[in-house]
């Protein structure tokens, strides 16, 4: 039987690592490819910082194929295997298109507008958060080349986080995945 997961997908700063981070203190177990991303970097000596990164995921795609993010992220859910995973940070069709043929998948993406992203960015404090808006504007056109605006555009659900509270936020996502716990049941 199929894994059932919960991709989180949205361009940087929209609020995945939020959500993601909300689910697992409600006792959801979070793969983040981001983390699989910065894992690797390490591993294959470029560093963390938003160029490694960058290097790292091009690298990788490169040699492994442009799905090879998902394949690694799979093996940790496989691992666990939870009723319902919750994946942070989905980049492309591909992946998607991986995650599909292998899991009960749906997508929920996270919007905000550039502005708010990127105030959320600069007050994260990671060492890959862009320090200037031309910087965040550059590496936004990265992720659309990636593909990330049509893995968006194919979301299941869309949460805009814009003008919303914390609380209102955290209420939405509880909303959505109850929907999907309650078709997996």
């Amino acid at each position: 039987m199929k894994q059932g997961v919960l991709i989180l997908s949205g361009m940087p700063g929209a609020g995945k690592t939020t959500v993601s981070h909300f689910l697992k203190s409600n006792g959801s177990y979070i793969v983040s490819m981001g983390d699989i991303i910065r894992e690797n970097a390490i591993e294959l000596g470029y560093g963390q910082d938003r160029d490694g990164q960058a290097a790292t995921m091009r690298v990788l795609r490169e040699k492994e194929g442009p799905d090879i993010v998902a394949k690694i992220t799979m093996e940790s859910v496989e691992k666990k295997g939870a009723n319902l995973t919750i994946i942070d940070g989905m980049r492309s069709l591909e992946e998607r298109d991986y995650f599909a043929s292998r899991t009960h998948m749906r997508v929920l993406a996270l919007h905000a507008s550039p502005p708010r992203r990127f105030a959320l960015l600069s007050s994260r404090g990671r060492d890959d958060d862009p320090k200037d808006f031309k910087v965040f504007e550059e590496r936004d056109r990265n992720e659309l080349k990636l593909g990330l605006g049509n893995v968006i555009a194919l979301a299941d659900y869309m949460i805009i986080n814009e003008d919303i509270t914390l609380e209102q936020l955290h209420a939405e996502t509880l909303r959505i995945r109850k929907h999907i716990m309650d078709q997996l049941a």
